[in-house]
C-alpha cells in the first residue's frame, strides 16, 4: 500500500508533532513482540518482528486489527509489551536520512466500535476478514517514542507528549463520521484537487477516510495520501475552515500550473 503526505507546516512544528506526522502517513508498520516460546526471563524474551496494517486514532494512538492465531497476538497475550516502527523513509535517495518513529508501549484489545470503524475506513481491504471470529482490534498505549527526523534531529518523546490531549480531539471525533460523509458525497471535486494539486498524485476516485486535528486521510484503490492542515483544529467548524482554505490553495496551485 502506497502512502504520500504533505510536509507539516510551521504551525505544527516540534518533535511530537513531527513524530505524529510520520506515523499518520504510514498504513503499515513493523510490530516487535516477545516471542513466547523463546522467552528467557533473564533476557526478557527474544524480539519477534512482523508486518502489520496500522491506523491511528484522532489522538495518534496506534490501532491494529490482528488475528488470535498470529504469533504476534499470542506473544502479546503472554507479554503485552510491544513496539511499532513507522517508516517514513520512502522516496529518499539515502533511506537512512529519512524520518522514522519507533513507538514503545503496551498493547490491549479494544471493543470500541468507533475505533474499529476508523481502522476499517483507513484499510477498506480489511473488511473481507474483519468479521472473522479470530480477529480483534488492539490499541498500543505509548510509553515512549524514538524519533529520527534527520541528521541531528533525534529525540526520545514521552508517551504523554506523543498523544494529543482529549480537549484537542474529542469534539472532532463526535463529528468525524458526518464530516467524512459530507466531503465524500458533496465535495468529491475538492478531494480530487487535494490529491492532485496539493499532493501531486494522479487523478482518480479519491475519498476521505478520516480526519483528525492535524489533517485528513485520502484513499483511492490501493493508494493512500496524507494531507496536513496548516494549523491544528479541534472542532467541526475549525475543520471546515481548514478544508475550505486548502481547496482554495489547491485551485490556485492548479491554475498556476496550467
Amino acid at each position: 500500500m502506497s502512502d504520500s503526505t504533505a510536509s507539516p507546516t510551521a504551525g505544527m512544528e516540534g518533535f511530537p508533532a513531527t513524530a505524529r506526522h510520520v506515523m499518520r502517513a504510514c498504513g503499515q508498520a513493523a510490530l516487535a513482540t516477545a516471542q513466547r516460546d523463546m522467552i528467557a526471563p533473564a533476557q526478557g524474551g527474544w524480539p519477534y518482528p512482523s508486518l502489520v496494517l496500522v491506523a491511528l486514532d484522532l489522538d495518534a494512538t496506534p490501532l491494529l486489527l490482528i488475528s488470535d492465531l498470529a504469533d504476534h497476538t499470542r506473544n502479546l497475550a503472554a507479554d503485552s509489551r510491544g513496539g511499532l516502527l513507522f517508516d517514513g523513509t520512502g522516496g529518499h535517495a539515502d533511506r537512512l536520512t529519512g524520518p522514522r518513529v519507533s513507538v514503545l508501549g503496551r498493547l490491549a484489545p479494544s471493543a470500541d466500535p468507533r475505533l474499529r470503524a476508523r481502522f476499517l475506513a483507513r484499510h477498506p481491504e480489511a473488511e473481507g476478514y474483519a468479521g472473522f471470529r479470530d480477529f480483534a482490534l488492539w490499541r498500543l498505549l505509548p510509553e515512549r517514542a524514538h524519533l529520527v527526523a534527520g541528521f541531528g534531529r533525534i529525540r526520545w518523546i514521552a508517551g504523554g507528549d506523543l498523544l494529543l490531549p482529549a480537549a484537542q480531539w474529542q469534539a472532532l471525533a463526535e463529528r468525524e463520521a458526518d464530516i467524512v460523509a459530507h466531503m465524500n458525497e458533496d465535495h468529491a471535486d475538492a478531494l480530487q484537487l487535494y490529491a492532485t494539486a496539493l499532493l501531486g498524485r494522479q487523478g482518480g476516485d479519491w475519498r476521505m477516510t478520516g480526519i483528525d486535528p492535524e489533517g485528513c486521510d485520502l484513499h483511492d484503490g490501493s493508494e493512500s495520501a496524507r494531507l496536513s492542515f496548516h494549523t491544528p483544529v479541534a472542532t467541526a467548524d475549525e475543520a471546515r475552515a481548514q478544508l475550505v482554505r486548502l481547496v482554495k490553495q489547491a485551485r490556485t496551485t492548479g491554475q498556476s500550473e496550467s
